[in-house]
């Protein structure tokens, strides 16, 4: 994981946003390593790394979104690794409040459960999309105010 991070890093501001769209996406890793160290030790400019993160971590999330809408049960446990059991978690956790369930796509694991739900379900894609850009972005801010006060 360290060796893959590392990767990144080098590539800078494309190398964030790239980490951040696998993160968003179905593969776990940890974009928030990755802003942490172009904020922090690369000094980047944390304007800019806060909407490259957010912007490849937002479309990560939306492919989620878009193999839910697909409606295979049998692709979504092979490639979203979301089992019959988590997606019906994640339907009870939505059930009755719609799209804006999306703002919690951040939340590891559980996070992206809920967006393939939501793409299952046909929610409203362009709420998805609002709702899980202002999760992230919050959680994204909050990491870099945190990397901003220790370097």
């Amino acid at each position: 994981m360290d060796a893959l991070v590392s990767f990144f890093i080098q590539w800078g501001y494309l190398g964030l946003c790239l980490g951040s769209f696998i993160a968003g996406s179905i593969v776990p890793l940890s974009s928030e390593a990755i802003l942490v160290a172009c904020v922090g030790p690369l000094h980047l400019d944390p304007f800019a790394c806060l909407w490259w993160a957010l912007a490849g971590n937002v479309a990560g999330g939306m492919t989620c979104y878009w193999l839910g809408s697909l409606g295979n049960m049998q692709w979504i446990e092979r490639y979203a690794h979301v089992s019959p059991e988590k997606l019906d978690r994640a339907e009870r956790f939505i059930q009755g409040k719609g799209a804006w369930m999306a703002f919690f796509g951040f939340i590891p694991v559980l996070g992206s459960a809920i967006v393939v739900a939501l793409g299952f379900m046909r929610a409203n894609k362009w709420i998805v999309l609002f709702a899980m850009a202002v999760g992230k972005l919050i959680r994204y801010a909050i990491v870099i105010w945190g990397t901003i006060l220790v370097f």
